[in-house]
């Protein structure tokens, strides 16, 4: 697989040309919606004459289709936007081209990240980069698919529940997830506010935290960002990893957990000690994040309403049938359960009963986070309990949908920094992916570790 090195002190023309062959190579994997040709070449152009310049410099990279980015419509792979053209640009990829980087293109996902297989897209599924036949994961599986098919060696995803590390995962590759608040998310389609981060997929570790670096820090348009700390963490000193016990019961796929203490022994032969250790909140964390994020996803989404941008139903008669038209028409069916569970929670009566609860039992999931990393630099577990599933296999069961994110919202919940890294493949084939998780704002030492692993 490539690595930006790859790429600098080349010609960007080239790098961008050939990144645009390999992505019509690969057009039956549906992992791109869109592709950005006319804008990529000329800013390689404007490279190669030295105008651009950094540490990026001519090298090619996909978004997420639901950041906003000049050159194609940012559809968020739904009806809804399917020719919204964006005013401005996200601010992790302004930061991006001002470092000489070039967007080829736009990735699919689930239509307004709403899933965890990239199948909930309005304009078709993504495939897996090992097997056709099995899903890319989710949402961000277009990103995903692309740095594993060695279009770019690196692309942007968000994850709001899992969803940079769970596609990571199912396609090889290395996914990270950042402390909450360590990158803007201006300019990004809003899923859920509280727990919605930006990050990247990479072939490697290092060319992850290059990106992460490049893209974090304090941003006014975004008061959620933190000041950047991604060069000033202290290292890892305990030498200790937690495996969490809750994730190598016999429930899971026996590879995952095998692959998972394959991990564990690198981690030991260099240096580390790892033990067993009880994450208990984490059996109501899968719970607590689908009463919580539907309830912010309600919110986010009642500003597209057909009036003021997005789609718009024709030939109706009275301002309700426009909103109702108009939403109907424009979200999936995933969408729609989403906003109804959560206007759901949310409504009178009910507001006290679950979402007040699950916030509540969300800051017991924190405290027991906080009392681990007390005593251990990180903790190891599996990204999902199998490794990539069959296309339509859950798309009738929205309950066994969910319960793929249940290794993957714990950290999202807590605001934590997390990675999903290559750990081998199954019997089939099929890549199987390791998580691990640090204490807030400790993701760069997180990438170290996995470097050291690489390198190893």
């Amino acid at each position: 697989m490539s690595r930006i090195s790859d790429f600098t002190g080349k010609s960007a023309v080239e790098n961008i040309k050939e990144a645009l062959r390999r992505a019509r190579d690969v057009e039956d994997y549906h992992a791109l919606l869109s592709l950005t040709e006319e804008r990529a070449l000329e800013r390689a152009e404007l490279v190669d004459k030295g105008e651009i310049s950094g540490r990026l410099a001519g090298v090619p990279f996909v978004v997420k289709d639901n950041f906003l980015a000049f050159g194609a419509p940012t559809t968020a792979a739904a009806k809804m936007l399917e020719n919204f053209e964006a005013p401005l640009q996200a601010m992790a990829v302004e930061k991006l081209e001002a470092e000489g980087a070039i967007c080829i293109g736009k990735a699919n996902l689930d239509a307004f990240a709403h899933g965890g297989s990239t199948e909930n897209s309005a304009f078709g599924p993504t495939k897996n980069a090992a097997d056709k036949t099995r899903v890319a994961g989710g949402s961000s599986g277009g990103s995903a698919v692309v740095t594993a098919l060695d279009v770019v060696p690196f692309a942007l995803g968000t994850d709001t529940g899992g969803s940079i590390r769970q596609p990571a995962s199912f396609n090889g590759v290395v996914g990270v997830k950042p402390t909450y608040g360590a990158v803007s998310r201006y300019g990004v389609v809003a899923m859920a506010s509280s727990t919605d981060t930006i990050g990247c997929f990479a072939t490697n570790a290092d060319d992850a935290n290059l990106v992460m670096e490049i893209m974090a820090g304090r941003d006014d348009k975004d008061m959620t960002t933190l000041p950047d700390f991604w060069q000033h963490q202290p290292e890892f000193t305990k030498k200790k990893i937690g495996l969490v016990k809750q994730c190598m019961t016999d429930d899971v796929d026996a590879a995952v957990r095998q692959k998972t203490l394959d991990y564990a022994a690198k981690l030991k032969r260099l240096g580390y000690d790892v033990e067993e250790v009880d994450l208990s909140m984490m059996q109501h964390s899968l719970a607590m994040y689908y009463i919580i994020v539907p309830a912010e996803i309600s919110s986010n989404l009642a500003r597209y309403d057909g009036v003021r941008y997005g789609h718009r139903a024709t030939e109706v008669k009275t301002l309700a049938e426009l909103y109702g038209r108009s939403r109907n028409e424009g979200f999936t069916t995933e969408n729609k359960r989403r906003i109804m569970i959560g206007s759901f929670v949310l409504s009178s009566g009910f507001f006290d009963a679950y979402y007040m609860q699950a916030q509540k039992a969300r800051t017991l999931l924190i405290n027991e986070f906080k009392q681990l990393f007390a005593e251990y630099d990180a903790l190891l577990m599996p990204v999902a309990p199998t490794p990539a599933f069959k296309l339509g296999e859950n798309t009738n069961d929205p309950i066994k949908m969910y319960l793929a994110d249940i290794m993957t919202v714990p950290a999202s919940l807590a605001g934590l920094p997390a990675i999903s890294v290559p750990a081998g493949t199954s019997d089939e084939g099929l890549p199987i992916g390791v998580q691990l998780i640090g204490d807030r704002q400790s993701d760069s030492n997180l990438l170290k570790l996995a470097s050291e692993v690489e390198a190893a």
